[in-house]
């Protein structure tokens, strides 16, 4: 394979955690995937936590930071078309066995535990975000319902389809988008 970086360790590091789970990610897995040797393995991380560590900020850089960056560089778009984009986004994920897989890790590691609670909030806060700036009267539940949509629909057995998760995600943004529009009653005089 040659001279690797490190964001090619981290992206095998991330495709062997969701192929097989984070008991897998080890030095020797990691690095027969790679073609390398444990010295460049070192020379990069210097340590398996350390690698681990910098697996966990990957993942939530790639599958949370940059998909929100890539919602909000969508420059002049209403909030409720970037509702939109962001379920497009988050549904172009093509792994999502990783999602599971790092829940399965945060179970057992305080360290993933506390990186997958973060994520979720940063997630959620934003889909929130989302939901009061296109007038939805609540937009915490209707974030809270986008989210268990879309992360929800990966564990069931056998998995819910990426179009049944995007009708899912258009029904519960319908509602509330018709609920936003609908008149107001006000106190009866």
């Amino acid at each position: 394979m040659g001279s690797a970086g490190a964001r090619e360790w981290l992206a095998e590091g991330l495709r062997l955690l969701a192929e097989q789970g984070a008991p897998a990610v080890t030095l020797e897995r990691v690095c027969e995937r790679m073609g390398m040797s444990k010295g460049a393995f070192y020379h990069h991380f210097g340590s398996v936590p350390k690698f681990r560590t910098r697996l966990l900020a990957h993942f939530e850089a790639e599958y949370t930071t940059a998909v929100i960056d890539a919602v909000e560089g969508a420059a002049g778009l209403p909030a409720r078309e970037r509702l939109d984009l962001l379920v497009a986004e988050a549904l172009r994920d093509t792994t999502p066995d990783l999602e599971i897989a790092v829940r399965a890790w945060a179970k057992q590691d305080p360290e993933a535990a506390a990186v997958q609670e973060r994520v979720d909030a940063t997630r959620i806060a934003y889909v929130r975000d989302l939901c009061e700036r296109a007038g939805h009267a609540d937009p915490d539940r209707t974030a809270t319902l986008v989210y268990l949509v879309l992360i929800g629909g990966a564990h069931l057995a056998p998995p819910l389809p990426h179009e049944d998760k995007r009708a899912l995600c258009a029904l519960v943004l319908g509602r509330a988008d018709a609920a936003a529009a609908a008149p107001r009653r006000g106190p009866t005089p």
